[in-house]
């Protein structure tokens, strides 16, 4: 074969694998896997697409406004709960939202919600000052407070942070470790122990899963 030949077809080689490196790389690739959804044991839904809705709420975050549920439309966003005199799991927690926070602050489309588990103490002055002792300057990260049975009723109806009955009465009390991951749709896509650095390594994952999820679909429009 002459020379010539044989550069024509090495020549012909390179620039076809040029192209399928160009090609593969411009390829746009759906998520390595998605998250699941999470219903109510007694959910029923008339559509198999169709799944547990976050519900209404206003409530009154650290900066003494109005939250109310629209603040979340759009939003990938993280809830808990807590009280700002706990001295056992919740200083864990929030510190382990610290990092989460760290993370995705940046980003409009992300919001971390926590719910009081003791309005009678948590006044807005004294949230707020729990939020500066975490870094919390701007509203990406709010704490809430309210009244008891709504709250309760949203952090065990709504979110399901805790599977524990209760009327949100003087006597009742929740305490849980339980983060819960939301989607912009206000669907439960995961629950995670806030306590545990590796369930919430678990979670800072699955956040960028669903902006993966999202910018794909975006893609494909």
């Amino acid at each position: 074969m002459k020379k010539e030949a044989v550069l024509v077809i090495a020549l012909t080689l390179i620039i076809a694998f040029m192209l399928f490196l160009f090609f593969a790389g411009n390829k746009e690739s759906k998520p390595l896997r998605t998250l699941p959804y999470f219903d109510p044991k007694d959910y029923s839904r008339v559509k198999k697409d169709v799944h547990h809705v976050i519900p209404a709420f206003s409530l009154i975050n650290q900066y003494g406004k109005t939250t109310r549920q629209e603040i979340t439309n759009g939003k990938v966003y993280v809830v808990d709960c807590f009280f700002t005199t706990c001295h056992s799991i919740c200083p864990i927690m929030s510190n382990q939202l610290v990092r989460v926070y760290a993370k995705y602050k940046s980003r409009n489309d992300f919001l971390i919600l926590s719910h009081t588990v003791d309005p009678e103490t948590d006044t807005v002055a004294q949230m707020l000052n729990y939020a500066k002792e975490h870094g919390v300057t701007d509203e990406k990260w709010l704490f809430l407070t309210g009244n008891k049975k709504d709250l309760y009723a949203l952090e065990r109806k709504g979110y399901m942070l805790t599977l524990e009955e209760g009327d949100g009465g003087v006597d009742d009390f929740i305490h849980t470790q339980n983060f819960a991951l939301i989607d912009k749709e206000k669907h439960i896509r995961g629950f995670y122990d806030g306590t545990d650095t590796l369930e919430v390594n678990r979670l800072i994952t699955d956040i960028q899963l669903l902006f993966d999820e999202y910018a794909y679909k975006e893609r494909g429009k």
